[in-house]
């Protein structure tokens, strides 16, 4: 590609680099320019113009822009029209925006004219929201690094997956120190956080807070709701595998895969299953309508992403979310009480 200031008289069939205001006469940014709008701006006594030539083997902004895009686009995500270099892609569904990072930072570094942006990985997406833009930088690029960027990104390095657990089930354990009314807001905070993923609550069941408890009341939930996913809300946070919520799981036949999570709000989420339903004990934290932890992980079980030990240790960087006003102020370490809103 070449660019640069070229006689009037030489520049019909080039791209206008600038756009141009003479009078009359308007050239704009991006168009061939025209034997007519040659004329006049002829006659509006240009001589020169900044334009861009394309060599033989150059692919032009647009139609690079759609492939590669077109070429990162997976599951449940589409193309639209490229315009100025720029191609946008759009979920076609609710889910989660699933991306393989290290191809998209390949992509970005074939050539300094070629960039994808991206929203971040594992974010809740809605039908029609933008989820990335690749961008081509100046107005055409050399077909070789096109080429190379396309091989980095092939077979969908960006995809959405949807929203497969519909049916909820939860348990939440009293003491005399939590009020009813409390577990009711808890339980309309969480039919809200699940309401833009088709998901609700199939079943719920209130019960003292014993494992014994625990145990009754989750096989109950689970069996009446046909659940796909259980959650605990303990009266009490989860302090130890050996606390109620987690000795309570195990006795209903269950396992605990993992507790503790390096996010703040969050760090008390547990989790396990029984059979095939997955559970969660939730924190403190989750009764609150703010971002926190336990959001992070609802949103995978929701779309059926496998969730490790790997997977949850890796959350620390980014981990740090805004601190939750109605719980007491751990961070600031103006108490020496341990908190259970964790």
């Amino acid at each position: 590609m070449r660019f640069g200031a070229v006689p009037l008289s030489e520049a019909v069939g080039l791209i206008s680099a600038h756009t141009l205001r003479s009078g009359e006469a308007t050239l704009r940014k991006g168009l061939p320019i025209t034997p007519d709008m040659a004329r006049r701006l002829e006659a509006e006594g240009v001589r020169e113009v900044v334009a861009v030539a394309l060599d033989g083997e150059d692919v032009g902004e647009d139609a690079a822009a759609a492939r590669l895009a077109g070429i990162l686009a997976g599951d449940h995500l589409r193309c639209d029209p490229a315009f100025t270099g720029r191609c946008n892609l759009f979920a076609d569904r609710p889910g989660l925006l699933l991306i393989e990072g290290e191809r998209i930072a390949a992509v970005n570094g074939v050539d300094e004219a070629i960039t994808v942006a991206t929203l971040p990985a594992f974010k809740p997406v809605t039908e029609g929201e933008m989820v990335a833009t690749v961008k081509i930088i100046p107005y055409a690029v050399p077909a070789s690094a096109l080429a190379a960027a396309c091989a980095q990104g092939r077979g969908g390095a960006l995809r959405v997956a949807p929203y497969r657990r519909r049916r909820v089930a939860v348990v939440s354990t009293r003491l005399p120190s939590l009020k009813d009314a409390t577990i009711d807001k808890t339980l309309r905070v969480l039919t809200e956080r699940l309401a833009p993923t088709g998901a609700g609550i199939v079943a719920e069941a209130r019960v003292a807070h014993t494992a014994e408890a625990v145990a009754d009341g989750l096989a109950q939930v689970i069996a009446e709701g046909r659940a796909d996913l259980a959650i605990l809300f303990g009266a009490s946070a989860i302090a130890d595998r050996r606390d109620v919520i987690p000795t309570g799981i195990e006795l209903a036949g269950g396992k605990v895969d993992h507790l503790g999570m390096p996010v703040d709000p969050g760090n008390l989420l547990l989790l396990g299953s029984r059979g095939d339903v997955p559970v969660i004990g939730a924190p403190g934290c989750a009764r609150s309508p703010k971002e926190n932890g336990f959001d992070w992980i609802l949103h995978r079980m929701l779309a059926e992403i496998p969730v490790g030990r790997a997977d949850i240790v890796a959350l620390g960087v980014g981990g740090l979310l805004m601190e939750i006003v109605s719980r007491p102020q751990p961070r600031g370490g103006g108490s020496t009480e341990p908190s259970d809103d964790a």
